[in-house]
């Protein structure tokens, strides 16, 4: 069962999900999904290259950003286009959702998103966005 947690009405995180877990994605009214974890980041996780197909079969928009370490310009304007293309609700997972969510937020911050309510929105799923709080704030400056 997938441990879904909403942010807002345009995205949704979750842990890994695999292969069937996309169909019900489908169901609940995803319209896209986006992978923010590389392959073979642990012995037994699903790869992305199954998730898409069933993704693809399912009518779903399927978009790989994979994070590790840090955060670039590159994957958070990535997520923002992703974000941006869907055309409904977005699930995006990793490992537990922490970097998706970071991911998001970092987004949001880039493209004028208001900090307070970035983090507020992360806390109400269960996210802690205070480290990540100064970077929100200086990219929503710039």
């Amino acid at each position: 069962m997938m441990d879904i947690r909403k942010i807002d009405d345009t995205i949704s995180v979750s842990p890994q999900i695999d292969p069937a877990d996309v169909t019900e994605a489908a169901r609940q009214g995803f319209a896209a999904i986006i992978n923010n974890r590389p392959d073979h980041e642990e012995a037994g996780q699903p790869e992305g290259e199954p998730i898409q197909r069933v993704a693809d079969t399912r009518g779903l928009a399927y978009t790989a950003i994979p994070v590790s370490g840090g955060f670039s310009h590159e994957q958070i304007d990535a997520m923002r286009a992703a974000l941006d293309a869907a055309k409904g609700p977005v699930l995006a997972f990793c490992r537990t959702g922490t970097r998706s969510t970071n991911l998001w937020a970092l987004a949001e911050a880039k493209a004028g998103g208001d900090p307070d309510a970035i983090v507020a929105k992360a806390a109400a799923a269960g996210y802690d966005l205070a480290g990540l709080r100064p970077t929100l704030e200086a990219l929503a400056k710039a």
